[in-house]
């Protein structure tokens, strides 16, 4: 699996969480994950830098390279 698509199940995840710190009545908990989220993609936005996505990139392929060998 490479790297963007581990990315997206990853954001994926932590929205699920925060649905479920909604359910449960945690919104302190949902309240600290939505934050950071939107603080993660503001500079993503403005920088064209992801973070996290940088990491990833270090751990698993990216996927250009999986769509070159096709």
């Amino acid at each position: 699996m490479c790297a963007e698509k581990v990315h997206k199940l990853m954001i994926a995840i932590l929205l699920g969480f925060n649905m479920m710190f909604v359910a449960l009545g945690s919104l302190k908990l949902n309240f600290i994950v939505q934050f950071i989220l939107m603080i993660a993609f503001i500079i993503w936005a403005f920088t064209g830098v992801c973070t996290s996505l940088a990491i990833l990139r270090k751990i698993l392929p990216p996927c250009d390279k999986e769509k070159k060998e096709n």
